[in-house]
């Protein structure tokens, strides 16, 4: 069984006081709540050892225990000990338990009803703090809809009212979607709003094909240029999500080839920033004058005549 130092995994002293413990606790928890972290599985588990070590700490009688423990066995956070070699009166384990959210060092000292001291222990335990986590709620209605937005309202933000006809009543839910919204993204807004108890409406946002195409969190739209400007080099005024930006096409490029534009692509819910590709379009001329035609002739006469020198 591995010792767990629960001062260490709240970074406060052995001497600290409830005060600090508990200030230590609230941050961490804020810190690695599953809300804050969802799909984390590293930040889980600091939660659930963060909760542990609060759920001693955080309470008088299980603090006294678990230092009593400690200074009996002089271990250290994370050293590996079999409790049945020291002795320990009283104390036994079994691994392959279902143990709830303690680890199998909090049930050795507390038995496996320790998780009752979010009901008798420890005040402000994370539950306490950020809600019910963990625990069963009641179900909720849900309802889905759907709502079309142009990309540039997804990144700048737009509030819609929509239309709605749930169990035969007609409903206004006026929905506010943030900026930063990717497509397939689903926006919950609480029933309550429109008379609906105990209901949830997930509305599915989707967005419209146009000039600027959403890659991730990048952007990308085409250029389209002269074979003139290919060759010699231009600039250009090309369009972003956010705003115009002018742009140097070096000389000598060729279709297909892309130029990045750094920081000019979307802007997602979390704030990370994308980029802005331009794809280069050349542009053959049709319907050439006589005078186009024969500049034409000319430039393949010299292109001809360099292969061959």
């Amino acid at each position: 069984m591995e010792y767990q130092d629960y001062y260490k995994t709240l970074g406060v002293d052995k001497k600290a006081t409830n005060a600090e413990i508990k200030k230590a606790f609230r941050k961490l928890a804020k810190k690695y709540h599953p809300d804050m972290n969802a799909g984390d599985a590293e930040a889980e588990k600091k939660f659930k050892e963060v909760n542990e070590a609060y759920e001693v700490l955080g309470d008088e009688e299980k603090r006294k225990k678990y230092d009593m423990f400690g200074s009996s066995t002089q271990f250290t956070g994370g050293q590996n000990f079999d409790p049945n070699q020291y002795g320990f009166g009283g104390f036994s384990y079994s691994t392959g338990e279902n143990t709830g959210d303690f680890s199998d060092f909090f049930n050795l000292i507390f038995g496996k009803n320790g998780f009752s001291g979010f009901a008798s222990g420890a005040k402000n335990s994370a539950r306490d703090i950020f809600g019910n986590f963990g625990r069963s709620k009641p179900s909720r209605s849900k309802y889905e809809t759907s709502m079309t937005i142009k990309l540039e309202e997804a990144y700048k933000g737009i509030e819609r009212v929509l239309n709605l006809e749930i169990d035969g009543q007609s409903k206004q839910l006026t929905v506010k979607v943030p900026s930063g919204i990717l497509p397939g993204k689903k926006i919950r807004v609480k029933g309550e709003k429109i008379g609906l108890t105990n209901a949830d409406i997930y509305v599915k946002i989707d967005v419209l094909p146009s000039a600027i195409q959403l890659d991730g969190i990048n952007t990308k739209s085409d250029l389209s240029i002269d074979p003139w400007d290919a060759a010699l080099g231009t600039s250009e005024i090309i369009r972003t999500l956010a705003g115009k930006v002018k742009v140097n096409v070096p000389k000598g490029i060729r279709s297909g080839k892309r130029i990045r534009i750094p920081g000019k692509g979307f802007k997602d819910l979390k704030g990370n920033v994308g980029d802005h590709y331009i794809n280069i379009v050349i542009n053959n001329p049709t319907n050439l004058t006589d005078e186009q035609t024969k500049l034409y002739e000319e430039l393949k006469k010299l292109e001809e005549e360099k292969v061959t020198s």
